[in-house]
């Protein structure tokens, strides 16, 4: 994850395993609403792709809290962040202090457990992007591979993230233990 940003100004759950999915849903506490849609490429298998979309309370805050995770060569992997990758990030104990140090840490601390857990997830992979809406005023965006996260200004979608392709930082996934295989179409990763 080589870059993070904030944006200032800026409970309905959603989550699951995705296939041809889409919707939407509102804080129970304010005017924030959220869609999403997914839909299953051409490849010749069952989605691989989980999604997080839902407003918790949180220590007293309302956090909108949504992801995508988009599995390769299975989806234990993106099962696996659906389930952890949040969790990891709020058990930060500088989460209100520090949110960029705290997302950067659990989104390492995440990658080296599926590194450690990869004889029971296999041999698959996931790319991931997430964002994390604090009290409406905060939005937190953070990504790994060619997930991205766009916003809507004005009815135009702007990019929020900055697509990470495994050929091009081959070395950098490498030098932490991963794995790059060049499959028909274009490369997968494995490992951040």
């Amino acid at each position: 994850m080589d870059s993070l940003c904030c944006f200032s100004s800026v409970s309905q759950v959603v989550g699951g395993r995705s296939s041809c999915n889409s919707g939407k849903g509102k804080s129970s506490h304010s005017s924030a609403k959220y869609g999403f849609s997914l839909v299953k490429g051409k490849a010749n298998h069952p989605m691989e792709d989980y999604h997080v979309a839902k407003f918790v309370q949180f220590q007293g805050q309302e956090l909108g809290l949504f992801a995508i995770y988009d599995g390769h060569l299975g989806d234990s992997v993106p099962a696996y962040l659906q389930k952890h990758l949040f969790p990891n990030i709020l058990k930060e104990d500088d989460f209100w202090d520090d949110t960029f140090m705290s997302i950067t840490k659990a989104y390492e601390t995440t990658d080296q457990a599926i590194l450690s857990h990869s004889p029971d997830l296999g041999r698959g992979g996931s790319t991931a992007v997430t964002a994390i809406l604090i009290n409406y005023e905060k939005l937190w965006v953070a990504n790994v591979g060619d997930s991205r996260a766009v916003v809507s200004r004005g009815g135009v979608a702007v990019q929020m993230t900055t697509d990470h392709e495994p050929n091009t930082e081959r070395g950098s996934i490498e030098n932490r233990g991963g794995f790059v295989s060049n499959m028909p179409g274009n490369g997968k990763s494995r490992g951040c």
